[in-house]
This record gives structure tokens, C-alpha cells and sequence, in this order.
């Protein structure tokens, strides 16, 4: 499955605030109980923390959606 690119504006961005942003939730409830449920990994290895800070280049996997990796925006 290819990896969607997600540009973020920031350097740093909550991974609940960046399930929303890539469309893979449609709310911050949504994404809370899907974190909680250990549907969510973060390059590799399963996260219970929805404000756990993402850096550009990590690569979030969720069920039911592509992989996506955290990019910069474009200068």
C-alpha cells in the first residue's frame, strides 16, 4: 500500500489533531477512542497517546486508511 504524504504547516502537530487533518477521523472523539483502542501506530509501534507530538518523516498507520508520513510543507 503507498504511503499518502500529509503536509503539516508546523513543526510539530498532536497525533489526535493529525488523524483529523489527514481525514482519517472526522472528529477528536473519534480519534480518542481509536488511539485508546490501540488502532493507531506510529512508525511501527502501536500508541495509546493522542497528544503524542509527530515530527516530519513519521509514518502513522490507522485501521481503515492508508499509512500516511508527516511532511513539511513546501517552501
Amino acid at each position: 500500500m503507498e504511503i499518502e504524504k500529509v503536509e503539516i504547516h508546523t513543526e510539530t502537530i498532536s497525533l489526535g489533531q493529525f488523524l483529523k487533518w489527514a481525514g482519517a477521523v472526522e472528529t477528536g472523539s473519534h480519534a480518542k477512542e481509536l488511539i485508546q483502542e490501540g488502532g493507531v501506530k506510529v512508525n511501527g509501534v502501536v500508541e495509546f497517546k493522542r497528544g503524542r507530538l509527530l515530527n516530519i518523516g513519521d509514518v502513522v498507520e490507522c485501521e481503515g486508511a492508508p499509512p500516511f508520513i508527516v511532511a513539511g510543507s513546501p517552501k
